[in-house]
């Protein structure tokens, strides 16, 4: 069950406990408003991964915008979903285990759901969830396309698991699963390019293949909001999976564009909100956001219009701020806004989204909370 939130519909912003999840409210928008366009522009579906924010309330608000559904990478995820009003979700992972394949078998007989396989085990142990359940399930093959995390093989080995899952009464062979992850943080946008068009070639590989033996995927799904340009300019992939665009964190700002200057294309629209517990120098201001409160996996947060500060040194409850280069320097009670490095994993180490508006106005004020419904969902 969600703590009580940090703030109140209507709070003044500077009355917000801390530590807190923000979201700027209108840069969240016109990120969502992009996305939407871009996909609709482009003649591609978005599939947007919900694993960034946990929210069937933003998963609501993507479907509206046109969205097909959602992505999850989790059962326990793809379930908040669903109870959340959510029709169409693929879990864009594989499942290992009778509990989990049984939960998202009985899923199944409330939402179209899809999941990747890329093992014959995992196709036998998939039909047998359904048939326990009598649900249909859809199933992609997950290729491998460089990540070399999970993935069969592109080409034949590909197309011999999209025959035997063909051949399973309760299994629907929907397409493939084709997501680069690690390019999606390749800072040089021609490097990302050559990436994509790596993963492009084992997708026209693969449907070669099929087409040997009478098959075709329909779907070919993937991409993030690193390289979703990419593919919805290759012709093969037919879905976006893009995630983090909605909210943007430090690390993907460093991603350069064709021009070798930073991507602007999306709006920072997540922050931690922090407050200066001890001020005893310049180069050492206490806030109460640690290593609780931030994923530092992909590189420190960046303190939000203080240009010059630098964040370090995080603690369990605790982070330290360098203002030595800033011309700012807040002060003992004073409250600051922190750019999260990696906004996925930050997410689900908070309970509450303390949705704000007019955050670059003299008097922003809270519009909204919400539950990050799906925080822990890890099984």
């Amino acid at each position: 069950m969600p703590l009580p939130s940090p703030a109140t519909v209507g709070m003044a912003l500077a009355h917000v406990d801390t530590p807190a999840l923000l979201i700027d409210l209108d840069a969240f928008e016109r990120n969502l408003r992009r996305m939407a366009e871009f996909s609709r522009t482009a003649g591609i579906a978005l599939r947007p991964h919900s694993k960034t924010h946990k929210s069937p309330i933003i998963a609501a608000k993507q479907v509206t915008l046109g969205a097909v559904g959602v992505c999850c990478q989790k059962v326990s995820e793809a379930e908040v979903m669903v109870d959340g009003g959510i029709a169409d979700v693929l879990l864009a992972n594989e499942v290992a285990g009778s509990a989990k394949l049984d939960r998202l078998a009985r899923l199944a007989r409330r939402a179209r759901i899809a999941v990747c396989v890329d093992d014959p085990d995992g196709v036998a142990e998939l039909e047998a969830a359904a048939v326990k359940a009598d649900a249909k399930l859809h199933v992609l093959v997950e290729i491998d396309v460089g990540g070399r995390r999970c993935g069969v093989s592109p080409g034949a080995p590909a197309a011999r698991l999209a025959e035997r899952i063909a051949r399973s009464p309760h299994l629907s062979f929907s397409g493939l699963q084709a997501y680069y992850g690690s390019a999606q943080h390749v800072r040089e946008a021609r490097e990302r390019q050559a990436r994509v068009a790596q993963a492009v070639a084992h997708v026209r590989e693969t449907q070669a293949a099929l087409g040997a033996i009478g098959m075709r995927a329909e779907i070919v799904t993937g991409a993030g909001t690193g390289t979703y340009e990419n593919e919805a300019a290759s012709g093969v992939y037919t879905e976006l999976q893009a995630g983090s665009y909605i909210f943007m964190d430090a690390d993907y700002a460093h991603n350069k564009g064709g021009n070798g200057e930073p991507v602007d294309t999306f709006e920072h629209a997540l922050f931690v909100y922090a407050t200066v517990m001890s001020a005893p120098a310049p180069e050492r201001l206490i806030i109460d956001a640690g290593l609780k409160a931030f994923a530092v996996d992909s590189g420190m947060p960046v303190p939000w219009r203080l240009p010059g500060a630098l964040y370090h040194r995080p603690s369990d409850e605790h982070g330290i701020i360098d203002a030595t280069a800033s011309r700012e320097r807040p002060r003992r009670g004073d409250k600051v806004l922190l750019v999260p490095g990696h906004c996925d994993p930050t997410v689900n180490l908070h309970d509450w989204y303390v949705g704000v508006r007019g955050l670059g106005g003299a008097e922003p004020s809270v519009e909204s909370l919400w539950p990050v419904a799906a925080r822990g969902a890890l099984f």
